[in-house]
């Protein structure tokens, strides 16, 4: 027999196999195995043959000793040995007796390693014995060995020895760890942490969330035995952070929008499906419009309509009430009044049924599936807004008491989003309500040209602003078209271009030329702005394009402040940028406004605007012009109308919000036909006068308006006989006949007429004061020499028949 003996396993460590020696009678080394060498570092051959004691550093005299030779070795102990190394190795050894033999077997071990046993014993006795820790013991074909877990432990089944997984879990969830536990002895990668979720057949209604780590058991040869499995129960702590991230999520999403549709839809999302799988939100009909909703208590009418719903699993289920449809009325009950009272209620199915009784409502308000209910107000500063339904239909696990504090504190939150969205909505509806009114209307048709106009605020409509756009019919036929942008947004915004528009309204009364009309609106703007608060200081400053189109002489005379440039599409479909000279915006003031003038044609396109149409995400206003410029004849298609063309050129931009308001403006010009007016040049004579009636009273008979010859013969004769008189000559003569007679007697003299009434003594100062009572209405307007007098009159002589005083 080799001194070396094969005492050692292949590929065993040397702490997990004792050293093994056998000494004779005398003590001496007969066998040494290679366990031995490895601990000592002495090979056989230098160990055998010699006595044990010079192994031994020392040796503890205890009791019970056996007598080797003349040297006394305690049955067992620890012991000091000689490494070859010069230094000492600490051992727990033990000696026996062979049978039949005199010789002696002694094995040992590192002290160390025998405490790691025992402390590794005593770990796995604690572990295995607590109730807190749940710990499996798996053979490779997943069976369970070994177990701690009772049903005390996690208030579930279970787990004897000998089954398996899915004898105690549903196949889902027994399916999923025992993949990922085939996954730790299939690699030896432990799991950590790894969130499990447990639902068990034998506990109907239950579902646990289970922190699972596992790890690879193996023989010392490294070969797997099993798996071990160690799981806490984290359903409590899953579910406070659930409830956390759902809290979190809440109040970032719902709130955003100042929209109340929008904020109920975004808070059936946000509880579908993290907290349920159905919900319906209703608000109070009052809400809907901005309005504070009516206090109601008790069972009935509750002015309520569902606006908003969800569902986790399929469409909304169509025997409930739909969005848009009315609450129905209600029975009186005692949880519909604590509702009210601002309680959130929890109810099972079965209580919800038995409380609605009625089997219509009870259709309604049960959904097939569902096993329980949550309901919840939405209320704020004292008003209940409306009310947030929950039913819980595929999670088995029912509401309680901690879902029903979670759900209230959402729906608290979500209700002051509802009524900032109500108080928006009111206030909004007022800011457009009040602009629309102090937009003229949309649609005009007169003799000079057909115009349309389309406003879209910022925002999509979420915000107002100071855009605006007017057509003031002036005398003579002419019209007036305006374009403005008051900077800023919001009321303020608003209401100052509302005073604006009204300036330039009496101004153009006032028959001021652009430029000279655009001056004057510039001194109102700097005393307006003198006058603001300094915090609104922003919104008083403004740009305006004014235009005045004549349609007898087809010219349009144009000024701008600051405003940009309009397009004009001629019949031919050509386009053009109408180059002006643009002045400083309203409000800078030192600077003058030029003025532009224009021929048209009849059917001539002019396009106003304000600088949002064409300012676009890129910021580059030339840009945009181009793409108008290119854009505005494509859209003027034959046989749509002006508002079709303003609709279809806002088209693309209403896809986007606007960033700033857009007021277009479209006007179609017309002409006067040449044989619908007359003019004559008479010399400052008084005998002209009687010529100037002579002349007017042919063209009225030429026109077939034989019935207004007295009339306008006499307003002709008081006109004229005026700027002989006070004025000089030449003295200009013209008729215009387009649905309202127009007579004009202009004069070099910028001497403002007065209407006075004359004493009975007075022989004259009666011209005028006939003139206004023969009449409809009239006016002086003043040129670069001298002024024009107008009187209109309508066409029939019925109509114009004077009413002169006694």
């Amino acid at each position: 027999m080799s001194a070396s003996t094969g005492l050692k396993g292949d590929g065993a460590s040397p702490i997990d196999i004792p050293a093994a020696a056998v000494l004779d009678e005398q003590g001496t080394v007969l066998r040494w195995s290679r366990t031995a060498e490895e601990l000592v570092g002495r090979t056989a051959e230098e160990a055998c043959g010699h006595p044990v004691r010079e192994l031994l550093a020392d040796l503890p005299g205890l009791p019970h000793a056996a007598v080797v030779g003349d040297t006394a070795i305690p049955a067992s102990g620890r012991a000091r040995l000689r490494h070859r190394s010069g230094g000492t190795l600490d051992v727990t050894y033990r000696v026996m007796r062979l049978d039949n033999s005199p010789e002696l077997l002694v094995l040992a071990i590192p002290t160390s390693r025998v405490t790691d046993r025992e402390q590794s014993l005593a770990f796995a006795r604690a572990l295995l014995g607590q109730d807190v820790i749940g710990i499996g013991i798996h053979d490779t074909e997943l069976n369970v060995v070994r177990t701690n877990v009772t049903p005390e432990m996690f208030g579930g089944p279970a787990v004897p020895a000998g089954s398996r997984l899915r004898d105690v879990m549903s196949a889902e969830d027994a399916e999923a760890a025992e993949d990922a536990l085939r996954q730790v002895l299939a690699t030896g990668v432990p799991v950590v942490a790894r969130e499990q979720r447990m639902r068990s057949p034998l506990v109907p209604g239950r579902q646990w969330t289970l922190s699972l780590s596992a790890f690879r058991l193996e023989d010392e040869r490294g070969r797997p035995t099993g798996v071990a499995a160690v799981v806490i129960d984290a359903t409590e702590r899953e579910r406070a952070r659930r409830h956390l991230e759902l809290l979190h999520e809440a109040s970032a999403r719902i709130g955003v929008s100042l929209d109340v549709r929008r904020t109920a839809q975004t808070l059936a999302d946000v509880l579908v499906p993290a907290f349920g799988d159905l919900a319906a939100v209703a608000l109070a009909d009052a809400v809907l419009d901005g309005d504070e909703p009516p206090k109601v208590l008790g069972g009935g009418e509750l002015h309520q309509r569902r606006v908003a719903v969800a569902s986790a699993t399929g469409p909304f289920p169509a025997a409930l009430v739909q969005p848009g449809e009315p609450v129905p009325r209600f029975p009186d009950v005692p949880a519909l009044r604590g509702i009210q009272h601002g309680e959130t209620v929890v109810l099972s199915i079965e209580q919800g049924i038995a409380m609605l009784g009625d089997p219509r409502l009870i259709e309604q308000y049960a959904p097939r599936g569902a096993h329980s209910i949550a309901v919840s107000p939405l209320s704020a500063r004292g008003l209940m807004l409306g009310g947030v339904m929950v039913w819980r239909t595929e999670r088995p696990e029912p509401f309680d008491e901690d879902d029903a504090h979670l759900l209230q504190e959402i729906t608290s939150r979500a209700a002051l989003g509802v009524d900032n969205a109500r108080r928006y909505t009111r206030e909004h509806r007022a800011a457009v309500a009040l602009q629309q009114r102090l937009l003229p209307p949309a649609l005009a048709d007169t003799p000079a040209a057909e115009t349309a106009g389309v406003y879209l605020p910022a925002g999509g409509g979420a915000e107002v602003g100071g855009d605006w756009f007017d057509v003031i019919p002036l005398p003579s036929l002419r019209l007036a078209l305006v374009a403005g942008d008051v900077v800023g947004h919001g009321l303020h915004a608003t209401a100052t271009m509302g005073r604006l528009r009204t300036a330039v309204q009496t101004l153009a009364d006032l028959e001021l030329g652009p430029d000279e009309l655009l001056t004057r609106l510039d001194d109102l703007v700097q005393r307006l702005a003198a006058e603001t608060p300094g915090d609104h200081w922003d919104t008083v400053g403004a740009t305006c394009l004014y235009a005045v189109y004549d349609p007898v002489t087809r010219n349009c005379t144009l000024a701008s402040a600051g405003h940009p440039p309009p397009l004009l599409v001629r019949p031919d479909g050509t386009t053009q940028v109408i180059e002006i000279s643009p002045g400083p915006p309203l409000g800078v003031g030192g600077m003058p406004f030029e003025t532009t003038t224009i021929d048209l044609d009849p059917g001539s396109l002019l396009a106003l605007y304000t600088k949002g149409l064409i300012h676009r995400d890129d910021h580059d206003i030339e840009a945009g012009l181009r793409r108008l410029t290119a854009d505005l004849p494509t859209r003027c298609r034959p046989g749509d109308t002006l508002e079709d063309t303003g609709r279809a050129l806002l088209a693309d931009v209403a896809d986007r919000p606007p960033l700033d308001d857009i007021a277009l403006l479209l006007a179609r010009t017309r002409a006067i036909p040449a044989q619908n007016t007359a003019s004559w040049e008479f010399e400052a004579d008084p005998a002209v006068v009687a010529d100037a009636r002579k002349a007017t009273a042919r063209q009225l008979t030429a026109w077939g308006l034989e019935d207004l010859g007295f009339t306008t013969e006499l307003v002709v004769s008081e006109l004229v006989t005026n700027a002989v008189r006070y004025a000089g000559g030449p003295v200009g003569l013209r008729l215009i006949r387009e649905g309202v007679m127009v007579c004009e007697v202009t004069d070099p003299s910028n001497t403002q007429p007065r209407l006075r009434r004359a004493r009975t003594t007075d022989e004259g100062g009666r011209g005028l004061f006939l003139v206004a009572q023969l009449t409809t209405r009239w006016g002086c307007r003043y040129g670069q020499r001298g002024k024009t007098i107008w009187a209109e009159q309508p066409l029939t002589a019925a109509a114009s028949a004077p009413v002169l005083p006694l």
